[in-house]
């Protein structure tokens, strides 16, 4: 058995039941009882993404079920004992969020028995074509498109990219590209949006260009893409409000 918790999107009012369940009357209007995910992964495997965003007094309870392998549930009289195995993740430095005071050291040291380090992307850049291949795959087969390619000029423009959002802004931009292009058999440089063109900020300077577009209408393109998906960045998504931020037409927008 193998299950999963993603931390950071559970609520901190909500997370000690997720995590340890709950009893016949323990939750006005919820279910008799709830199986937590401690007691759903007994014999197998619980995998806390994001642990570092758990607060402090959960870290106290998860260290103390790591510790006794018992836990009890909420509203419950009797403690249960589980056999779990335990793999923690977080994007943070637990390190200096331990000097910080956001992060229970013992936990820390109870956790970090065999650690897997993984680089940014930044620093990984060879993998950004498999990941290119990966992501393309996954968004052609959501959007119908089963059979969309990039082209080798399009995929050594992102290897030059620093990706400040690493994996997941690779991601995004691949999404982004299929939602804006929906016509298109293979990426080329100038789908690829206007920020991509651009190298890290040194010194207080304003982030250069790694190139020039090939044509003034190139340029003008990839920076009126850019702005409309910073715009719907802003409105989370939502096209209508979108539109309405633009002064478009929804149907126009969706065009462009």
């Amino acid at each position: 058995m193998f299950v999963e918790l993603n931390c950071a999107a559970i609520p901190e009012d909500y997370i000690e039941s997720e995590l340890f369940g709950y009893r016949h009357g323990a939750i006005p209007g919820g279910p008799q009882e709830k199986r937590g995910m401690f007691e759903r992964a007994d014999g197998g495997t619980l995998f806390l993404d994001e642990v570092g965003d758990m607060s402090l007094k959960t870290q106290a309870k998860v260290l103390r079920a790591l510790d006794e392998q018992r836990f009890l549930p909420v509203g419950a009289s009797h403690p249960v004992h589980v056999d779990v195995r335990v793999i923690a993740a977080t994007n943070k430095d637990l390190e200096e969020e331990i000097a910080k005071g956001n992060f229970r050291e013992d936990l820390f040291y109870r956790l970090n028995v065999i650690p897997f380090y993984v680089p940014p992307l930044r620093d990984r850049k060879e993998d950004i074509p498999l990941l290119l291949r990966v992501f393309l795959s996954e968004f052609g087969r959501q959007y119908g498109r089963p059979r969309v390619e990039i082209a080798d000029e399009a995929v050594k423009l992102l290897q030059r990219y620093h990706w400040p959002g690493n994996v997941r802004e690779l991601r995004n931009v691949v999404e982004r590209v299929l939602i804006l292009n929906p016509k298109v058999s293979t990426i080329e440089r100038r789908h690829l949006p206007a920020l991509v063109y651009r190298e890290p900020a040194k010194d207080g300077a304003k982030p250069a260009r790694a190139e020039e577009f090939a044509t003034l209408l190139e340029a003008r393109e990839a920076y009126e893409r850019d702005y409309i998906l910073k715009k719907l960045d802003e409105c989370r998504g939502n096209v209508s409000r979108t539109a309405e931020a633009l002064g478009m037409e929804r149907s126009h927008l969706y065009g462009r």
